[in-house]
């Protein structure tokens, strides 16, 4: 109950400090009037307006029609009695923290009738304290034209920052959320299996040790390789959720074409000023263009070229291979992965399949940010 207190006087700033001493400039006003009559219904009158005005603000729905036409009729009756019209002025600042639209709207046409109507009216009988005082009453007005569409477009921005605020912290409690299951599942399928494998053999190389030495140190070899393959796709889980750079990329690719016996040529330009999570991106997908020049193109060679204009990077892998045909999008080959990933991030994939096979990765180029 404290906290709504304290972030309406955040967002006020010093204005209800200010304002409570402008309290009592109603008061100069009643007292210029030579009648006690009118001095106590001015009295009254004031006392009244801040007691409603408290109210309106703190009351919701159709009662907030009901205070709001008090405090015009108030600032109607005290710019004709008493020449004092900067009521209006709170009228104003209230409209413009109302919320609802059609309440905001129905009170603000309202209000600036009335008030223009009253001031028209203490112009026509020309009364000296009114006409003295003719600069800021012209302020006010434009005050009651202005004012409360200021506040209203401000309280409308701050709510739909606090709702992007909210949006963002949702989606990245659901990204961290769905990282944490991905991190499940790999373990689950990679890690937990090969444990499993461990611990079978391990018991069957215990209940062989005795009947059958050779067989137990056959199955203990096992256990060793199957050992070390579970490190390996554990450094490479890791590896992966780290993120990875093209050039570390570009180093795998160049391993995996000379295993195959594929010849490589490369064009790379170095890329620079470019964030983590968008070369991890294109790195996968050039790690599965590559796969597929292996296991599918039967190609004799392969070309690699990175290209970083002011507006975009381009990566080309060009085999000599067979080709990709149309069907092959369903056949697990990764290139609807590929297409996906690069989608994600405003990307495009391009595949050409003429002579050979040419595909292009394209994706806006993304500035990293500085610290």
């Amino acid at each position: 109950m404290k906290k709504k207190p304290l972030t309406f006087l955040k967002s006020s700033g010093i204005n209800p400090y200010l304002w409570s001493i402008f309290t009592i400039l109603p008061f100069y006003f009643i007292f210029q009037s030579s009648s006690t009559r009118e001095i106590i219904v001015g009295i009254i009158l004031t006392i009244f307006f801040f007691i409603v005005y408290r109210l309106a603000f703190v009351s919701k729905k159709w009662p907030v029609y009901l205070w709001t036409s008090i405090l015009i009729v108030i600032s109607i009756t005290m710019t004709i009695i008493f020449q004092f019209v900067y009521f209006a002025f709170y009228i104003a600042y209230y409209n413009g923290n109302i919320k609802n639209r059609i309440a905001f709207l129905t009170l603000y046409i309202v209000h600036l009738v009335c008030t223009t109507v009253s001031i028209n009216y203490s112009f026509v009988i020309q009364n000296g304290l009114f006409l003295k005082q003719l600069p800021f009453v012209i302020i006010i007005w434009i005050s009651v034209i202005l004012l409360p569409f200021n506040l209203y477009n401000r309280k409308k921005q701050e709510q739909l920052e606090q709702q992007l605020k909210y949006a963002n912290k949702r989606i990245a409690d659901l990204v961290k959320q769905e990282e944490r299951q991905r991190i499940a599942r790999d373990l689950h399928d990679t890690l937990g299996q090969r444990l499993s494998l461990i611990g079978l053999k391990s018991d069957l190389a215990r209940k062989l040790i005795y009947k059958n030495p050779e067989e137990a140190r056959n199955e203990l070899k096992d256990v060793q390789q199957t050992a070390r393959t579970a490190l390996n796709e554990v450094r490479n889980m890791v590896s992966q959720m780290r993120g990875i750079r093209l050039k570390e990329e570009l180093v795998r690719v160049k391993q995996i074409l000379k295993a195959a016996g594929i010849d490589l040529i490369i064009e790379d330009h170095k890329l620079s000023n470019v964030s983590l999570f968008l070369e991890n991106i294109l790195s996968m997908c050039m790690k599965e263009a590559v796969t597929n020049v292996v296991k599918h193109s039967n190609a004799t060679y392969c070309k690699i070229s990175i290209e970083q204009t002011q507006n975009d990077i381009c990566i080309n892998i060009e085999d000599n291979g067979v080709g990709i045909q149309d069907q092959d999008f369903s056949k697990g080959n990764g290139l609807l992965g590929m297409k996906e990933r690069l989608e994600f991030v405003n990307g495009n994939l391009e595949i050409n399949s003429s002579n050979g096979t040419m595909i292009t990765m394209t994706v806006p180029r993304a500035i990293k940010a500085n610290g």
